[in-house]
């Protein structure tokens, strides 16, 4: 089942149900007591919003070999694989929508693109074994961990490099049935594919995550963990269009512009 946040033309912002290319609308929304409606709307006739604001927004850093090696290159160090599930934050001010415009900032020199799984947690969570990990999870969606590389090196929260204002895309919606095993990251920058992965070749799967986190850590609804990215990605600029595709999920797309 798929979950969206859209908004109608002279319509409030309201969650449905994508069929195909149409969605129905829901009184409720995925977090809480819901009930299917008679309104009906085209998908391309709707603004899809991102597809919740989540409560905290936690991020796995460094979770796939090659993208480790690849960065540490890139800083002129030897790789060093993490040993354990270290989980970090990223601010809810940088989200934006499908199809809404990545603002590069003045004075940013190395912006990137880390198509990412995202984990969409449904229900309150603590002390979560492995084995029972995947209870709290609603479902999955898309995100774009979008990245200054140079500010990267020197600001020790990562605040601007990984936090500037758009520089989280995140959608089109929450897909509550998805094979993770079945799954292929692919980005495209112009139609041209830059990077492609199995989105399950993690360091640290979501089991592993889950259970780590929720030793000290409670997870609550509409929470949301990013699993990092694999590969690296050229430098972007103004006018570049990148698509974050993975299979059973769909396909989050968003152009790149100048701050004006």
């Amino acid at each position: 089942m798929k979950w969206i946040h859209f908004t109608a033309p002279g319509a409030t912002t309201a969650y449905g149900i994508l069929d195909g290319q149409h969605i129905v609308e829901v009184e409720g929304g995925p977090f809480g007591p819901h009930k299917l409606t008679e309104c009906r709307h085209r998908l391309d006739e709707v603004k899809i919003e991102v597809p919740f604001i989540p409560r905290t927004f936690y991020a796995a850093g460094l979770n796939y070999v090659r993208h480790v090696k690849e960065y540490a290159e890139q800083q002129g160090k030897l790789p060093e694989l993490p040993g354990q599930a270290d989980i970090g934050y990223r601010a809810v001010n940088a989200l934006i929508a499908h199809d809404e415009a990545v603002v590069i900032p003045y004075g940013a020199t190395q912006v990137q693109y880390e198509g990412e799984l995202a984990v969409v947690i449904g229900c309150k969570a603590r002390r979560l074994t492995y084995e029972n990990a995947l209870s709290c999870v609603l479902g999955y969606t898309i995100g774009n961990d979008v990245s200054e590389r140079n500010w990267q090196k020197t600001d020790r929260t990562f605040w601007r490099a990984k936090n500037s204002d758009t520089f989280k895309p995140m959608g089109p919606w929450i897909e509550t049935d998805f094979d993770i095993d079945q799954a292929n990251t692919t980005v495209r920058v112009n139609g041209e594919i830059s990077s492609h992965f199995r989105t399950n070749e993690m360091l640290f799967d979501i089991r592993t995550f889950i259970s780590t986190m929720t030793r000290n850590i409670t997870l609550y609804p509409g929470d949301v963990i990013w699993m990092g990215t694999d590969g690296k990605s050229p430098n972007l600029r103004a006018g570049d269009v990148v698509e974050v595709e993975i299979d059973g999920l769909g396909c989050l797309r968003n152009h790149f512009v100048d701050a004006m």
